[in-house]
């Protein structure tokens, strides 16, 4: 099929590896301009283009889709379908109108719809997650269903490993709703508005612990914002990063560490151990190490 593909990071250039190594013509790539990285500010180019480029494939980088020349380059090419994975911008009606818009998204709509469904059902401590492909309308992830796969969550999986599991599924799911509507037989599914749920883009201000929570609302917020921005409390002053944890039984006042061979600090009904942490300015480790380290005495305050 000859393909526009609009994307922009690694769950997108998941599918479109697919749609290459499977034979489909993918005549252009739409990504999102490159951006400065790291601590140095390097302009870095999106994985959709660095894989589009190492394929000969045309790539289009536009600051805005509003302007109608995004609109008229889409309309020269004249594809069967347009494919949007993970793009990162509203499409507007005038290129949805072009052809057929496939977009692969990676929730079980019409729960978490918007820009981070990965995330928030792992900070939710959903049992299942799930890519659902739909044809696109003018709606934030409201368009008809077309197929949907669902996988278990698995315990203490970090969004960023969900992440690269739903990205292959995607990829997979991608392909086979296209052979669907080559033959005419991709089905149409409405969503059904009353069961929706929306997942609004992380930011810094849901990183920070809160031990009056419980130690499931704690471990899965911090598997949620891993790896970005990763959740964290305060000691002596410093920040310490929290990438892993588990649940536990041990209690005390909230807050406090309440064992001193493991960094476990209680909450609400129970507590956490942080497997794995970052103190401000040093390098991350476990949280035995952490403890061997610092030497803290149990009852020693976290926030």
């Amino acid at each position: 099929m000859n393909i526009v593909f609009m994307g922009t990071p690694d769950f997108a250039a998941q599918s479109l590896s697919r749609l290459i190594e499977s034979g489909h013509n993918v005549s252009a790539v739409f990504t999102q301009p490159d951006k400065p990285v790291g601590r140095h500010r390097v302009l870095t180019a999106p994985p959709v283009k660095e894989l589009a480029l190492k394929n000969n494939i045309k790539v289009f980088q536009p600051q805005t889709l509003k302007d109608g020349e995004a609109e008229k380059i889409i309309k020269e090419i004249s594809p069967e379908v347009i494919v949007v994975v993970a793009y990162g911008k509203i499409i507007p009606e005038t290129i949805l109108s072009i052809a057929p818009c496939i977009n692969v998204h990676g929730s079980l709509l019409p729960k978490y719809r918007g820009a981070a469904p990965i995330q928030w059902s792992v900070i939710n401590g959903e049992k299942y997650g799930g890519v659902t492909t739909m044809f696109m309308d003018k709606g934030l992830d409201t368009g008809d269903i077309i197929l949907k796969d669902k996988t278990e969550i698995k315990e203490n999986e970090t969004s960023g490993e969900l992440y690269e599991r739903l990205a292959v599924i995607g990829a997979d799911l991608l392909l086979k709703t296209l052979e669907m509507i080559k033959e005419g037989t991709a089905p149409r599914e409405k969503q059904n508005d009353e069961e929706a749920s929306y997942a609004p883009m992380l930011n810094k201000e849901l990183a920070v612990l809160d031990f009056s929570k419980t130690k499931k609302e704690l471990c899965s917020l911090i598997c949620g914002l891993n790896p970005w921005p990763v959740a964290y409390t305060t000691l002596f002053g410093k920040r310490l990063k929290v990438f892993g944890a588990l649940p536990c039984q041990k209690c005390g006042e909230a807050g406090t560490l309440v064992d001193d061979k493991k960094l476990i600090v209680a909450c609400a009904d129970g507590s956490v151990e942080f497997t794995c942490v970052q103190l401000e300015g040093s390098k991350a480790q476990s949280g035995e190490e952490f403890l061997r380290g610092k030497r803290l005495e149990i009852g020693t305050k976290f926030n």
